[in-house]
């Protein structure tokens, strides 16, 4: 079905009287995106609903834009240096692993750079590609520290648009793409996503280390890093609509390009407004 059928008000009957939030939930998706979810995952944390992930990061943006300032107002921000050490080394340890397992598939010739099918079978190698697509997704809910970090620390400026908005839709965007995708093509840009943040990650260690700023030249370097990957996110969503002989959801492809393109216009602004040079102003 099509998303203009959903705005012509075609839904299912089902869909207007029920008042199970699941059951709407599940309805919607199969009406815009008519894919089947996948079984597999049945009983696994946070996976039988969207509902919780859309609970956990509603509250998310509550903390950081309501609770947190009116707590930290009238207090002083706390250095939390040791914590933000422990939290960014755990950080980039956890995302060099999700990659490893990601890019094995890669390099071992299972899957193809090009276009990857999932499958949706109980093969050990095909549950344990969901299983990294699941603990990609999960990641998510600890990159919500750190804003909180942020807020604490009272600095303010670094909570950006941006930054609020990609950290609460990933959260979103990672459940569709496990629901109905694990594996297969979806594994493509996560394996690409915890290879950014290995080196994002080793970056702010460095940085909570106090190091000298000359030792960290290669920051700017990073918002490259990660425009390159959405280029290449971009590009490979596009496989399923070029090549008939790719068999990838479609559906999925489309809400990888729109993640893709939101997120590229938004570091691209982001990478202009921060690196972009000055103008020197000529003296009178």
């Amino acid at each position: 079905m099509k998303a203009s059928s959903v705005l012509m008000g075609t839904l299912p009957a089902d869909y207007y009287f029920s008042t199970d939030f699941d059951n709407q939930t599940r309805i919607l998706f199969n009406y815009v995106f008519p894919l089947k979810s996948d079984d597999r995952l049945n009983g696994w944390l946070l996976m039988d609903s969207l509902l919780p992930t859309l609970v956990l990061s509603a509250t998310y943006l509550l903390i950081i834009l309501e609770i947190g300032p009116k707590l930290m107002k009238n207090r002083q921000g706390f250095e939390l240096k040791y914590p933000m050490l422990a939290y960014n080394l755990f950080q980039t340890v956890f995302s060099a692993w999700v990659f490893t397992a990601g890019i094995e598939y890669y390099i071992s010739g299972e899957y193809s750079p090009v276009c990857q099918e999932v499958d949706y079978s109980e093969d050990p190698r095909s549950v344990h590609a969901l299983r990294m697509s699941w603990w990609f997704f999960f990641s998510k809910f600890i990159d919500f520290m750190d804003s909180f970090f942020f807020v604490l620390r009272k600095k303010d400026s670094q909570l950006t648009m941006l930054h609020i908005i990609h950290h609460s839709t990933m959260p979103i965007f990672s459940w569709c793409g496990v629901k109905f995708a694990g594996g297969g093509n979806t594994s493509f840009g996560g394996t690409l996503n915890m290879l950014v943040h290995v080196f994002m990650y080793a970056y702010y260690f460095l940085a909570a280390t106090g190091i000298r700023k000359e030792y960290l030249w290669w920051k700017r370097y990073l918002t490259k890093l990660q425009l390159v990957q959405f280029a290449l996110v971009i590009l490979h969503s596009c496989g399923p609509f070029v090549l008939q002989e790719c068999q990838f959801p479609k559906e999925m492809s489309a809400l990888f390009l729109l993640n893709g393109a939101m997120y590229m216009v938004l570091f691209s602004r982001f990478y202009r407004s921060a690196y972009k040079p000055q103008p020197k102003i000529k003296p009178e």
